[in-house]
């Protein structure tokens, strides 16, 4: 587990790069890979930076990810695969690389995404900027493998050296591109990117990306949820941005102040139903906890159930994965 933990942090990790040891990495990988080292090392600020700087290169020479980072990964695993057998092998991934994999393979999605989304807004220039996305080595984006494979043996060690100290880069013959880790960096519970007062994920040179719970969002867009209205967000037409807008008021505020009445009341709760344009009903349940707070009084929780939901009870029976007629608590807590 303190090995996942590390490796977490390095998929985590913002601020300046430590450069000196993320290029002593890259020469690793480089020798390991029987290659000669490369005659320049460039950074960039940031994964778009990256890609102005590799398309403007003269004198690179060819991509060598292949032999600097596919072809080693693919070996040890063979190797480990061997060594390991089938079971073995499922069970080492499963304790290691597969903790980060989701958050971090959707991380490494969400930048490529905003790079072209930022250096191609035609369509038709989106291939060319995918290509060159195509020649990347993740970097500290890359743990979940690197994960799994540390303490293994050190022909991946350049590798894990430069994905402690450093960000995407991109080695070719004779040159190697190389960026600094983003300056912010904000996700919610489930690793999703998420913040409401700015960007999520934010580098260096001013590319970032705007997100709430994992939902890519316009900067302006987050601007304006300080200062909502029931008005506005019935008014916004993009029901995503409508659900966030939602989310963040708080549907009992929203509730409350548009003047809604319940549709369903019961011994469980109050059932409550808001209707939206273009979208699914939002259905709530009002429920009053049985238990009082050290203060004596009694919070009450909204719990958000399925757009079918007909009575109070069924809505919380839903969330014990119970039909309505089953649900019959001894106590409620």
């Amino acid at each position: 587990m303190q090995n996942v933990n590390s490796w977490r942090s390095v998929a985590a990790a913002t601020g300046r790069a430590d450069r000196a040891a993320a290029e002593a990495g890259v020469r690793r990988a480089y020798r390991t890979a029987g290659l000669a080292e490369p005659e320049r090392i460039i950074w960039a600020a940031s994964p778009r930076a990256a890609v102005g700087t590799v398309e403007k290169l003269t004198d690179a020479g060819r991509s060598v990810r292949e032999e600097v980072r596919t072809r080693p990964w693919a070996d040890e695993r063979r190797r480990m695969y061997d060594e390991l057998g089938p079971a073995g092998w499922s069970a080492l991934w499963s304790a290691t690389g597969a903790q980060l994999w989701e958050t971090t393979a959707a991380l490494a999605e969400r930048i490529r995404a905003g790079v072209v989304a930022d250096l191609a807004p035609r369509p038709q220039d989106a291939a060319a900027v995918r290509l060159v996305l195509l020649d990347a080595v993740l970097g500290q984006h890359d743990a979940a493998w690197l994960a799994a494979f540390d303490g293994h043996g050190d022909r991946l060690t350049g590798l894990a050296e430069v994905a402690r100290n450093a960000g995407w880069w991109w080695p070719y013959e004779q040159a190697v591109v190389i960026t600094e880790r983003p300056d912010v960096l904000h996700r919610d519970e489930a690793g999703r990117l998420d913040h409401g007062e700015g960007p999520a994920l934010a580098y260096g040179d001013g590319f970032a990306l705007h997100a709430w719970r994992g939902l890519p969002v316009p900067a302006a867009f987050l601007e304006e949820l300080s200062s909502l209205t029931p008005e506005r967000i019935r008014a916004e037409e993009n029901a995503e941005l409508r659900r966030v807008m939602l989310e963040y008021y708080g549907y009992d505020r929203y509730l409350s102040e548009s003047g809604a009445e319940p549709v369903h009341r019961d011994e469980t709760g109050i059932l409550w139903r808001i209707a939206l344009d273009g979208d699914e009903d939002v259905v709530m349940v009002e429920v009053v906890n049985s238990t009082p707070e050290p203060d004596g009084t009694y919070r009450t929780y909204w719990l958000r159930v399925p757009p079918t939901t007909r009575t109070a009870k069924d809505g919380v029976a839903w969330t014990f994965g119970l039909e309505g007629a089953a649900y019959a608590p001894v106590r409620q807590t």
